[in-house]
């Protein structure tokens, strides 16, 4: 599934300016530390004791692990975006928290790197190679593994305006289903949880409907930008809607958060 999604994007999407694939993107998704937890950090959080080291595999900026922070004994962030480090740092020195670094890698390889809580968040979706992936996970956890997904995975959030500018069917990653098969294959059974709470990173609604379409194309990357343009100003209603603040996506399909975790003593 992941090398299908691939194949696509680079059939379908113009190259990225930059090697760092969140290097325009990163700033969007830090959020203030000491901000009040909603429902689904909280779920989160309860698994976390004082006393654990939590690494966090791809934490970003820190959104999820960050407030973590204040209650643990420190947070290991293994992120390979620069941008997404220098997010990650710059709102820990700002909230003033001490206990987390950055470790520059691509899981599972970072050498060294262990920890009470291995927590994993909008990760497996890009990983074709999950068995090593969660092998590793395993092994550098002395307590707990808990994998964050969301039933519907954000990188297709957006496949119905996908399959409009593009003409076809945008292909789709692996989610929680297929994760859960994987890790019943391991002959690990983990909890699995559905939190209450919507998706926290949501775009700005815009004033027109061409903004909408030119922020909508801004972020798809799609190759043959007129065209896609041209599909969209003929199927505008059909995925864009005017929210009474402005012009957002229509077919964004309702999602949960998946928490899905296990003990590893």
């Amino acid at each position: 599934m992941v090398a299908a999604a691939v194949a696509q994007s680079a059939r379908l999407r113009a190259p990225m300016a930059s090697t760092d694939r969140w290097d325009r993107a990163a700033s969007r998704f830090r959020l203030d530390p000491h901000r009040e937890l909603d429902s689904n950090l909280q779920a989160i959080c309860s698994l976390i004791e004082p006393s654990d080291v939590v690494i966090d595999i791809g934490g970003g900026a820190g959104r999820v692990s960050l407030p973590l922070a204040l209650t643990c004994r420190e947070v290991i962030n293994v992120e390979p975006s620069p941008a997404m480090a220098k997010q990650f740092l710059a709102s820990a020195a700002e909230a003033h928290i001490e206990n987390a670094r950055v470790v520059p890698a691509t899981w599972p390889d970072a050498p060294g790197v262990s920890g009470d809580v291995a927590l994993v968040c909008n990760v497996t979706y890009f990983v074709g190679e999950i068995v090593p992936f969660l092998d590793r996970l395993v092994a550098a956890s002395r307590r707990r593994v808990i994998i964050s997904v969301w039933s519907v995975p954000p990188p297709i959030r957006d496949a119905a305006i996908f399959e409009v500018a593009s003409g076809e069917p945008e292909l789709p990653c692996p989610g929680h289903r297929e994760l859960c098969n994987v890790l019943w294959e391991m002959g690990i059974l983990p909890d699995v949880q559905v939190l209450p709470g919507p998706f926290p990173l949501r775009a700005a609604p815009v004033a027109t409907p061409a903004a909408a379409i030119e922020a909508w194309l801004d972020e798809a990357r799609l190759s043959d930008r007129d065209a896609a343009r041209e599909r969209l100003v003929a199927g505008f209603d059909r995925v864009f809607v005017n929210s009474g603040e402005g012009y957002r996506p229509a077919q964004r399909r309702d999602s949960r958060e998946m928490l899905i975790t296990w003990p590893t003593a």
